[in-house]
């Protein structure tokens, strides 16, 4: 039997999959825990700084609570503070190593870091071209459902989120992962679609801290997300035909400007109205708010989360004002 190996963010789960291991997504276990304040508390005891982004703190507190047998942390394309995490885990004498995405999307760089990769797994490329292949099924059942929120409004923000973020490890057992998603997409046929007049966000940035609470309080104001940038790219939406042009075509590791080109398009085909740009508190990637709303001709809300499992009342606000200036300036040009 493989060994039950953490992971930091996505990474090419193919190549552990085909070395017989077990992919563990360590954002999921922290947030699905049944108490994530505990597992920051952990962090902070050991010495984790309060202004250090909640996220790190939550997977350190998995690894502690979860006990993998390793962990890989992803030190380039992701966090910087993965890096320095990884020698902190090595300090408590649990096993970590390193996966870098290249700088720029180049399918011979990311084929060496494959190949690496899975020398040190125990396996080969070509072992894990054939897991590809068998997970082009499951990621094109997770893609039906992404078209079935914004194209058929049979799909709310949260489902779509929380399906398409499970690609990054397809809850350790793609079988199961692949048959529950089967019989969702079944059950679509019994459901009802959102009103057509219902306002069309956009979700860009990391996956919130907040989970579910923001989707819900958005949908109550009568909105609907239907279009989750970075959980979509979980599902590897642009495929290749090798695992290098796949996880090059990936867009979250590599620039800002690459990921606007997907949202710009992704925007544009699902008649989006408007954009919420999440950022994570002490997060670097928070500076690329910047550039988001300086690329993006729609309105944009900014929303910052830090460690608080809940949206609270000034995010409230905020996205309870944003919705109504959009109605407003909607009904108003119906006038």
């Amino acid at each position: 039997m493989g060994r039950r190996i953490g992971i930091t963010t996505t990474i090419p789960v193919e190549i552990m999959l085909a070395a017989g291991h077990l992919p563990i997504d360590l954002n999921n276990t922290f947030i699905t825990s049944k108490n994530p304040d505990y597992l920051i508390k952990l962090a902070e005891q050991d010495g984790f700084p309060l202004n250090c982004c909640a996220w790190i703190k939550g997977i350190y507190g998995s690894v502690l609570e979860d006990k993998p047998d390793s962990v890989i942390c992803v030190t380039s394309g992701d966090c910087s503070n993965t890096e320095m995490l990884m020698e902190v885990l090595k300090l408590k004498g649990i096993s970590a190593t390193s996966f870098a995405y290249p700088p720029h999307p180049n399918p011979e760089q990311m084929k060496e870091a494959l190949e690496k990769l899975a020398f040190e797994m125990g396996t080969t490329i070509e072992v894990a071209e054939k897991v590809r292949v068998k997970l082009q099924p499951v990621r094109a059942k997770a893609l039906e459902l992404d078209r079935l929120t914004w194209q058929e409004g049979v799909f709310n923000g949260w489902s779509n989120h929380n399906w398409l973020v499970s690609c990054s490890d397809f809850n350790s057992d793609a079988t199961a992962f692949s048959s529950d998603l089967s019989k969702e997409l079944m059950n679509s046929h019994n459901r009802q679609p959102f009103p057509e007049d219902t306002l069309r966000l956009a979700y860009v940035g990391v996956p919130p801290i907040f989970g579910r609470d923001l989707y819900r309080f958005t949908e109550e104001k009568g909105a609907q997300v239907v279009y989750n940038e970075v959980q979509r790219q979980f599902a590897m939406p642009m495929g290749g035909d090798s695992l290098a042009e796949q996880y090059s075509n990936y867009t979250y590791p590599y620039s800002i400007h690459q990921r606007i080109a997907d949202i710009k398009a992704e925007i544009d085909k699902r008649q989006v109205d408007a954009v919420i740009h999440y950022v994570q508190s002490f997060c670097h990637r928070a500076i690329g708010d910047i550039i988001i709303r300086d690329a993006l001709s729609l309105p944009v809300l900014t929303i910052e989360g830090n460690n608080e499992m809940y949206i609270n009342q000034q995010i409230e606000t905020r996205i309870e004002a944003f919705i109504d200036v959009l109605n407003f300036k909607r009904n108003k040009s119906w006038v």
